[in-house]
């Protein structure tokens, strides 16, 4: 068989098994509950593999290693070491009670649980609006997808957008939830074979003094801290921002509403330990920014270091272009699985807590999920059609931002028990949100993880303050959640 024959027989089969796997999903799936978080019957390994290729993804597996590549050490450090340790943080803090307060409620997403948290509609309805952040997410990894289908096959690049969106939309369309675990298993397994590969392909890259090669490139691209970068050059823009955003973005609709998937509190080691074993794998990917790098490949566009460098490696014979077909399609997988969870997440949002609330969605709500699903693919495609310059930047000033609000509500709403005044979390949504936004767009702050740190701070500030000064005295008595669930 030749290498086109080859190319186009692993892409359809890889098709057909994801197919197949939401066709399965789609027999599960009768409700707009069961699209939303499924029916409480899957495992949590499986649910952790999900969760870890949920939270890697495009950004990690194709966009991030373009960082890596032009700042060093400085944004491995904060990727792979701050980011790492804050996704650690917040499985720990948030699991156990996210789901005890979810379950007492029967949340479905999150805007819902601090609703029924705070028993403040208007609040779950602006998180509902501001959730539509996320789409920024969705572009990134449109964008990124394409790229590689170009390296694949040799389209154009709006054509493989296309493809991209078409594909991902139509299976996720069937199965909901069961569809995005089930395809997620298969490609998260994808994604640890593609990240260990490349690892140890690439290591000789290092020699036997990793850190004098990297020195080799410049002073100050083996620093902890880059003084040459505008993005990575303190203690605060390579760690604290790191461990502080990250650990802040693990409140995404796509990523805690999968602790709800889970059968109750006893599941919760079991799903963090694969979730972190996964996650901890799969951020090897990186150091493919330092191999593009020592190999001394001259790549003008950041957000291409990966497919570059594969297309170099890998391009000089039969067998290696038959290996780089089988990663590039790895790495879609790789993206594939965070779109889905994302589409997933929205889909359910919109239904659930901005279209029932205006009485617009009494009915059919599993229809209107599928409904809502194809309007985001509409939004998602044009505005990838002519994509920023550096796409990683532009999604994370949503997304982002989108953290930074949601740190109090959700952190005050586990943590803390019993009542809690809306007058303490709605102020330090809105000051978490407009810090970041103020900071990056208009005051010069170029990294998105500062700005939004900054307003992590701020909201949590407030937050604190005002929990002290009787912030537990609440308008309406909230629902009981004193009693875990088991």
């Amino acid at each position: 068989m030749g290498i086109e024959g080859f190319k186009y027989g692993l892409i359809v089969v890889y098709a057909l098994i994801v197919y197949v796997l939401s066709y399965i999903g789609m027999r599960k799936t009768s409700s707009a509950e069961s699209f939303a978080i499924g029916n409480k019957d899957m495992s949590p390994v499986l649910i952790g593999i999900t969760l870890a290729a949920s939270i890697a993804s495009t950004a990690t597996f194709v966009i991030n290693p373009g960082f890596v590549y032009v700042h060093g050490v400085s944004a491995y450090l904060h990727f792979g070491v701050a980011g790492a340790l804050g996704i650690l943080a917040a499985l720990v803090v948030l699991t156990r009670g996210f789901l005890r307060v979810g379950e007492a409620q029967g949340s479905l997403t999150i805007p819902q649980w601090i609703y029924q948290r705070y028993n403040s509609r208007p609040l779950g309805f602006f998180f509902a609006v501001i959730n539509l952040l996320s789409i920024t997410f969705v572009v990134l990894i449109l964008v990124g997808c394409s790229f590689l289908v170009t390296g694949l096959f040799g389209v154009d690049q709006k054509i493989a957008l296309l493809l991209v969106v078409l594909f991902v939309f139509s299976y996720v369309l069937m199965g909901g939830t069961y569809a995005h675990t089930y395809t997620n298993t298969l490609q998260g397994i994808m994604m640890l074979l593609v990240a260990l590969g490349l690892f140890i392909h690439g290591w000789h890259y290092f020699g036997e003094q990793p850190l004098e090669q990297l020195r080799s490139v410049g002073a100050n691209y083996a620093s902890f801290y880059n003084s040459d970068s505008d993005l990575y050059f303190s203690f605060f823009s390579v760690f604290v921002s790191g461990f502080v955003v990250t650990f802040a973005l693990m409140l995404q609709p796509h990523i805690l509403t999968k602790v709800l998937y889970l059968r109750s509190s006893r599941d919760a080691s079991a799903f963090i330990a694969t979730t972190v074993i996964s996650g901890t794998l799969f951020t090897l990917m990186l150091v493919i920014g330092f191999y593009a790098r020592l190999a001394g490949y001259d790549i003008g566009a950041q957000d291409t270091v990966v497919r570059e460098y594969l297309l170099s490696e890998f391009m000089g014979s039969a067998g290696g272009e038959f290996v780089l077909a089988f990663i590039f399609v790895a790495l879609l997988a790789a993206g594939m699985s965070t779109l889905d969870g994302i589409l997933v997440s929205l889909s359910a949002m919109v239904v659930a807590d901005i279209l029932k609330p205006l009485g617009l969605a009494a009915h059919h709500g599993l229809r209107l999920s599928r409904y809502v699903l194809i309007g985001v693919g509409v939004i998602g495609l044009a505005l990838a059609w002519n994509p920023p310059q550096l796409v990683g930047l532009f999604a994370q000033k949503g997304v982002y931002g989108l953290a930074a609000a949601s740190v109090v509500p959700v952190l005050f709403g586990v943590l803390v028990r019993g009542p809690v005044s809306i007058w303490v979390v709605a102020p330090a949504a809105i000051l978490g949100l407009a810090t970041h936004l103020l900071g990056n767009m208009f005051l010069g702050v170029v990294n998105p993880a500062v700005s939004a740190s900054y307003g992590i701070f701020v909201g949590l500030m407030w937050g604190v303050l005002a929990l002290i000064f009787n912030g537990r005295r609440p308008a309406v008595q909230p629902v009981d959640i004193s009693t875990p669930v088991e």
